[in-house]
């Protein structure tokens, strides 16, 4: 007998609309969303990787590239506070 009595079907596999109070096609599209983006990800990350390789190849240092790449990403003001930080912390050290 099941654990839970009102529920004999909510795993038996069958595609009813809704099983246990849990609407299967619609989870069923959501983690199938996710895996389809998941699978997008996996191969824009080999893309990235091929072009590090390709700017190294060319002589590029890829640390400071993504460096750079982060630095895009931030507002300027964060970034110059960020600059000016590490010059009067630079000059502290004697640097």
């Amino acid at each position: 007998m099941s654990e839970f009595p009102n529920d004999h079907n909510q795993f038996s596999g069958s595609d009813d609309a809704a099983v246990g109070g849990i609407a299967v096609d619609r989870l069923r599209s959501i983690i199938e969303r996710v895996e389809r983006l998941e699978e997008e990800r996996k191969a824009l990350s080999g893309d990235i990787k091929d072009i590090f390789v390709e700017a190294k190849s060319a002589g590029f240092d890829v640390k400071v590239l993504k460096q750079i790449i982060r630095l895009r990403k931030q507002e300027p003001a964060d970034v110059e506070e960020q600059e000016t930080l590490l010059d009067i912390y630079r000059k502290a050290l004697g640097m």
